[in-house]
């Protein structure tokens, strides 16, 4: 950050008693998000009883997250993240993350994607196959089963079984719900034996049995394992130090909640945009009949896949996951000309920044091609933060952007997507991600294949 910038602080209008910004929040995450700019760079709100600051300036939001040593992990997302992913390598601390980064660098490099990629092209293509010409599903319902069950594939080599993974779902639903939820609540109200909160506690139970479960049972079977886990498992630092068994349990929780929500919402999305933007559909199935000419999408065709992977960057930086992440200030410090002390609550929000008017031309326009190596500028690439950046930038990126776009090629390769007209955009908040309302598919053939009695019975969404 220039020592010559200068910034402007201010405050978001509309905080109630209690629950401050909390409504608004959640009825319009991204549009709240995106109008902070017009208060100042730096943003003061109120989540539940707790004072933030978000930076709305690409600088100093920058600033934040590559200060990981002032502005460390906590707050009242992470307070609650916590019970979920305990202290994995997106809840930790500064003071534990370097070691566990080191850790779990080896299970996310190219030659290792290239293989989870694999695993991602079974359970997207076994998902695909499932549907039947006509069907109508429910958009983020089918999105978030496939991509629960592909990060379970990576993780797993082997497809977990049905009844598990639909409990597995159900749980996930259940406690990423009820996270977003409870980050609101006082805590004398988390700790009232109310319905929601029996709820909240019992599937939270239910997932952590659940994973060290299939993590004992993995061990157990003495076979050798080229996926995910194994690469966990075999991971060594410079000292020869590996992770703990508490420390795996939180890596395999941390991975099923971060790469199920993101990829479901970003492909959900995705689909809405398409369908506003007919011109565009219509040149991504081009690209995808030219280049695959009827195929499942590989690894080895991403590069050639350019419109489709811009596609996934523009629905990124319009819906950007991980919409709402905190910091604290581990110490007094400075931001914006505003002294905070130490312990201030410090909001992420990639929505905050990604319609910033200097770096984008018409912002809240859908237009792929703005990510062309020609069109693309650095005050764009400076804003465009849907996965972190610095030290704490998401491992698992890459991982995402690549499951993304295989679904994506799979998907509209095999099926024309159409949105139903009773589709409600408006977004309904998880624990990182939203998603639309309500927003059904029907799904026509391109190459229409006789429905059977086994592909009759729909696996996410109501037929017609």
């Amino acid at each position: 950050m220039s020592e010559q910038a200068t910034f402007a602080a201010g405050a978001a209008p509309g905080a109630v008693p209690i629950v401050g910004h909390a409504l608004q929040m959640m009825r319009h995450p991204v549009n709240f998000m995106t109008s902070l700019s017009a208060h100042g760079d730096l943003v003061r709100i109120k989540i539940g009883p707790t004072t933030a600051y978000v930076p709305t300036h690409p600088d100093l939001l920058r600033y934040v997250l590559t200060n990981d040593r002032i502005f460390d992990k906590g707050g009242v997302f992470y307070d609650r993240a916590r019970d979920i992913a305990g202290n994995g390598l997106v809840t930790c601390p500064f003071a534990d993350h370097r070691r566990q980064r080191r850790l779990m660098q080896s299970a996310f490099t190219r030659p290792q994607l290239k293989r989870y990629a694999i695993a991602m092209n079974d359970e997207i293509e076994a998902t695909a196959s499932r549907w039947y010409d006509g069907m109508v599903v429910d958009a983020f319902a089918e999105m978030y089963g496939m991509a629960l069950r592909t990060v379970g594939r990576t993780l797993y080599s082997t497809p977990v079984s049905p009844d598990m993974a639909a409990g597995v779902e159900q749980a996930f639903d259940v406690v990423l719900n009820g996270l977003f939820r409870q980050m609101f609540l006082p805590g004398f109200i988390r700790r009232l034996p109310l319905p929601a909160n029996r709820r909240y506690q019992s599937n939270l139970r239910f997932l952590h049995q659940t994973t060290q479960e299939l993590i004992d049972d993995y061990r157990s079977d003495g076979a050798e394992h080229d996926d995910l886990l194994g690469a966990l498992l075999a991971s060594r630092d410079d000292d020869g130090g590996k992770l703990g068994d508490k420390e795996i349990h939180d890596q395999v929780i941390t991975m099923m909640a971060a790469g199920t929500e993101t990829v479901a919402g970003t492909l959900t999305w995705a689909f809405y945009l398409l369908s506003q933007h007919p011109e565009i559909e219509a040149a991504l199935y081009e690209e995808i009949d030219t280049v695959l000419d009827g195929r499942t999408p590989e690894w080895d065709d991403l590069p050639n896949l350019s419109l489709t992977d811009r596609v996934i960057s523009e629905v990124l930086r319009l819906y950007p996951p991980a919409w709402l992440f905190t910091r604290l200030t581990a110490s007094e410090t400075e931001l914006a000309g505003r002294r905070l002390p130490e312990g201030t609550t410090i909001v992420f929000s990639p929505a905050a920044v990604a319609q910033y008017e200097d770096a984008f031309d018409d912002p809240s326009k859908f237009d792929p091609d703005r990510w062309l190596p020609g069109r693309v500028t650095p005050e764009a690439r400076q804003a465009f933060m849907p996965f972190g950046t610095g030290a704490r930038k998401c491992i698992g990126d890459l991982f995402a952007r690549t499951e993304a776009t295989l679904g994506l090629a799979t998907i509209l390769g095999r099926w024309r997507v159409t949105c139903e007209p009773d589709m409600d955009i408006r977004p309904v908040p998880l624990a990182t991600v939203y998603h639309p309302r309500r927003l059904r598919l029907k799904l026509s053939a391109r190459n229409p294949r006789p429905a059977t009695s086994s592909t009759l019975v729909p696996t996410g969404g109501d037929a017609t």
